[in-house]
């Protein structure tokens, strides 16, 4: 490749945000998923107790929606987490071919148990950036995403 070509893509700010926010999610991806194991759940199924903790009993499509997860996978993260006794399958009393998740005392407990160390963590893992910056980074990076939602074919 030409040098000053190469040189050129080197210093694209396009390219370099991306390496940058692509090297940053890995990293403090890595950070939150390591402390989400100590709790003995794994990501999904701690996204999966979050959701049902903060918003209540949810239909199971809507779980993998909302946690980015296939109706296969969200079946198997239902399944281990209904093991474990933090949540229960109820179905619909208005429709029997839908089933939601709901969240059971226990996997409540253990929320309120966990959850306060965690939200710790992840406030350690963002401490780079003031409070400021947080909520100008939460702007820019939620604008780049609407803009990159706009490209999806």
């Amino acid at each position: 490749m030409d040098e000053e070509i190469y040189q050129k893509r080197r210093e694209d700010p396009s390219l370099k945000l991306f390496v940058v926010l692509s090297k940053a999610t890995r990293t403090i991806s890595d950070l939150a998923q390591e402390d989400m194991v100590r709790y003995g759940l794994n990501p999904t199924e701690f996204a999966t107790l979050e959701l049902l903790y903060h918003r209540g009993r949810q239909p199971l499509q809507k779980i993998g929606e909302r946690i980015l997860l296939t109706s296969g996978s969200i079946t198997y993260v239902i399944n281990n987490l209904e093991k474990k006794g933090y949540i229960k399958r109820v179905r619909a009393e208005h429709d029997r071919r839908v089933t939601y998740a709901e969240i059971t005392g226990e996997g409540r407990d253990l929320l309120n148990e966990i959850f306060p160390e965690h939200w710790k963590e992840l406030d350690d893992i963002m401490s780079g950036l003031t409070e400021q910056e947080k909520k100008q980074a939460i702007k820019l990076v939620k604008k780049l995403g609407l803009q990159a939602e706009k490209l999806k074919k």
